[in-house]
């Protein structure tokens, strides 16, 4: 049987052609996507842009990209070649894909005196430009590939080698199984991989014979679950999460007969698992739960660790209760069809556990290495990121010791969610409140302004912005941090060092002010 051809993606200056290159002089056939179309067309790709335009070119860019799948062994893609769906489509379905990554300045370096790419040619600074891609094209990058080489620091020959070993080596993806254990010995199982809801009847509990099935419209994941089920449709977005809300589904469990033998299924983001969490918390004093997560966000954090709740007009998330899944399902698939934002939305959580991983790793907390984040697949950064929390919980599942770090940039976050009712994304919230948190470890000492940068770093390295909104002022984002549900003595925040983040309880907020003040001045 024939291997899948292995497709090389990135932005431009990545080495995609190079590589392919070196790779082909080992008996594959190798086509270069911009090569193909150029053939094609008979003419330059500059001249397809100068003349036809940008949708003529990406047009030609598919029609190339699908026979050349039919035949290749070895392809490099355009940078923007996964920006078509039905090109993302094709390439999950016949391609195995590899996507090379490098940092922005590197690629400058080799693109700034290029004048063979229309779209990195105009007047704007070269850096700005890949910047702008790089978030523009991160979300589908990640959504193409099954692979990450960081090609930062190696020579061609070498990432060559690398991607050679990955197309002798490639394997169709199979669903992972995380455990989530817990100190008493309670335990459950994430299943992660694409398609992974069809393995949800191992996950329903057995005495079960009723499922409600809790989910919002829009969300197209069905699920069987080999028990009489019912589906019961909430409000979307954060207004689903109230009160009203949780009593209008038990008194819905109640009419149709469900008992405490019976499972609730919350199918959907973080907003559908923590209504459905709390809901099978509250009806009959607690019944059993699943997570069918259908986001990033939900996927890497919200749906694992058994914290669920709903909102009050003072603030997130006020009012709810520790209440642990007898499952969860992360299916990748799940991922190919979510808007872009909400998608970009949970890579904020994505940055969060970056510096979490880091922290644990110093102070030996992981019980297994988790490679850097950035270097893996979607379903490999899934996988890692629920072995991090399942640690994390493991250790403290009630949040009174470990279990805070992963509030890491979540108290301005909350802060930002409530003051703009919620316009703004949780992740996009959290991006910013990362980049905050840092900015406050400086002022206090903690870390020096080198890591300050890094922050913005990583988080402008998963295509999120970090500025503060100017429609909301700081001396109200202050008082909002008064009711964070962790304020006691003072604001907790989780805040960075260099023995890893821990809490820290400020009192002071002039520090507080002048933090989100050196935010400002930065952007």
């Amino acid at each position: 049987m024939k291997k899948k051809p292995l497709v090389l993606i990135g932005l431009s200056g990545t080495g995609k052609t190079t590589v392919s290159k070196i790779i082909g002089s080992k008996d594959k056939n190798v086509i270069d996507i911009d090569s193909a179309i150029e053939k094609k067309a008979g003419v330059s790709i500059e001249s397809i842009f100068e003349e036809k335009g940008e949708e003529t070119f990406r047009s030609l860019e598919t029609e190339v990209l699908a026979e050349s799948v039919e035949s290749a062994d070895i392809i490099a893609a355009g940078g923007g070649a996964i920006l078509a769906a039905e090109n993302r489509q094709l390439l999950r379905e016949k391609a195995q894909v590899v996507w090379l990554t490098a940092k922005v300045e590197t690629l400058a370096k080799q693109l700034s005196t290029s004048h063979a790419r229309p779209l990195l040619s105009d007047s704007q600074a070269v850096v700005q430009k890949l910047k702008a891609m790089h978030r523009d094209r991160v979300a589908y990058y990640m959504l193409a590939a099954d692979h990450v080489v960081a090609t930062d620091g190696y020579t061609p020959q070498q990432v060559a080698d690398i991607v050679q070993d990955l197309y002798e080596a490639q394997q169709e993806e199979s669903t992972r199984k995380e455990v989530v254990g817990l100190a008493d010995g309670r335990h459950y199982k994430v299943a992660v991989g694409r398609y992974a809801s069809k393995n949800i009847v191992g996950l329903v509990p057995d005495k079960a014979k009723k499922a409600a099935i809790i989910t919002q419209k829009g969300i197209g994941v069905e699920v069987e679950t080999g028990k009489e089920q019912k589906v019961f449709f909430v409000e979307d977005g954060e207004k689903a999460k109230q009160l009203a809300t949780v009593g209008e589904l038990c008194s819905a469990f109640a009419a149709w007969g469900m008992t405490r033998n019976d499972v609730v299924v919350s199918v959907g983001g973080g907003v559908v698992t923590d209504l459905g969490g709390f809901t099978a918390a509250c009806y009959h004093r607690g019944i059993s739960a699943v997570h069918v997560s259908t986001t990033v966000l939900g996927q890497i954090d919200a749906a694992i660790g058994g914290k669920t709740g709903v909102n009050l007009p003072e603030g997130k998330n006020l009012v709810g209760a520790f209440w642990q899944p007898a499952g969860v399902i992360c299916d990748i698939a799940s991922l190919d069809t979510l808007p872009h934002r909400e998608f970009m939305s949970g890579l904020g959580e994505l940055a969060k556990y970056h510096f979490i991983a880091e922290s644990m790793r110093y102070n030996k907390q992981l019980t297994r290495e988790i490679p850097v984040l950035a270097s893996l697949s979607l379903a490999e950064v899934v996988a890692a990121c629920v072995r991090i929390k399942a640690d994390v919980v493991a250790a403290d599942e009630r949040e009174g010791g470990l279990r805070a770090i992963l509030n890491y940039g979540h108290t301005l976050a909350h802060a930002l969610e409530t003051a703009g009712s919620y316009d703004l994304r949780h992740g996009e919230a959290v991006a910013i409140g990362l980049v905050y948190a840092a900015e406050l470890a400086f002022l206090l000492g903690r870390i020096d302004s080198a890591r300050v940068a890094e922050h913005r770093e990583i988080v402008e390295g998963f295509g999120l912005r970090w500025q503060l909104p100017e429609n909301v002022s700081d001396e109200t984002l202050v008082e909002l941090f008064t009711r964070d549900k962790k304020a006691l003595a003072g604001i907790t925040f989780v805040l960075d060092s260099p023995t890893g983040i821990d809490p820290v309880v400020i009192s002071d907020t002039a520090v507080l002010l002048e933090a989100l003040a050196a935010m400002r001045s930065h952007a």
